[in-house]
């Protein structure tokens, strides 16, 4: 097939750990973070763009709060992912249902945070998907803010550009850098068709060792 691969139909057959080979493959072992995220709403896979957000922890009053996230949030497109790179923190849930709400107008199709969430019942209920270390109770006002939107971030040492492709489920997050995302996808495309020969070769009762002889595929 060599006609372009979209993220609809990434979306019918991609999941994280066969892009996470793939990159293996072309050269970047490292573009998934080692941290343990939950998907805290709905269970599906999601592939889109990163949307980037940096997080601080502050300890005083906040002279224009919520500024910067709104703003993130207003100027999200269509396919976009929200990541909420917090470091880890747990000092408040900075995303939760009307940042939602808003991100849902705008097209966005979930949220990685990299921190913590709450209102998880009513985010799950508009079945949106969010990935984060936990949730927390606590609002973010006078607790964390954004210091800036449309940055590079990190999480766990993997670098996410706006605009870089991501793809996310229950095994993990993965980051695809745009300047091997052609090469990449794919590579992915292709494993992933593989496999379903594989698996129905097992099936039929072939050995593994056999399969894997035959195929070059695990």
């Amino acid at each position: 097939m060599n006609d372009p691969i979209t993220l609809k139909m990434m979306r019918e057959s991609f999941y994280s750990a066969v892009v996470c080979d793939a990159l293996d493959a072309a050269g970047y072992p490292h573009q998934s973070p080692r941290v343990a995220f939950k998907p805290m709403t709905v269970a599906q896979v999601v592939v889109g763009r990163c949307k980037t957000t940096l997080w601080a922890d502050m300890a005083h009053a906040d002279p224009k709060p919520y500024e910067l996230e709104l703003a993130a949030v207003d100027s999200c497109k269509p396919d976009d992912v929200l990541i909420a790179a917090a470091n880890g923190s747990a000092r408040s849930g900075i995303w939760g249902e009307l940042l939602t709400t808003a991100a849902c107008n705008q097209g966005c199709v979930g949220a990685v945070v990299d921190g913590m969430v709450r209102d998880v019942a009513k985010m799950r209920a508009m079945q949106f998907p969010v990935f984060a270390r936990g949730a927390c109770i606590y609002d973010s006002k006078d607790r964390q803010r954004v210091i800036d939107i449309d940055v590079a971030v990190e999480i766990d040492g993997v670098r996410f550009a706006p605009g870089d492709l991501l793809i996310a489920d229950e095994d993990g997050i993965v980051v695809v850098p745009q300047a091997v995302e052609s090469q990449v996808i794919r590579a992915a495309w292709e494993k992933v068709h593989a496999e379903n020969e594989v698996r129905d070769a097992i099936r039929a009762g072939m050995k593994a060792t056999e399969v894997f002889r035959k195929y070059g595929v695990l």
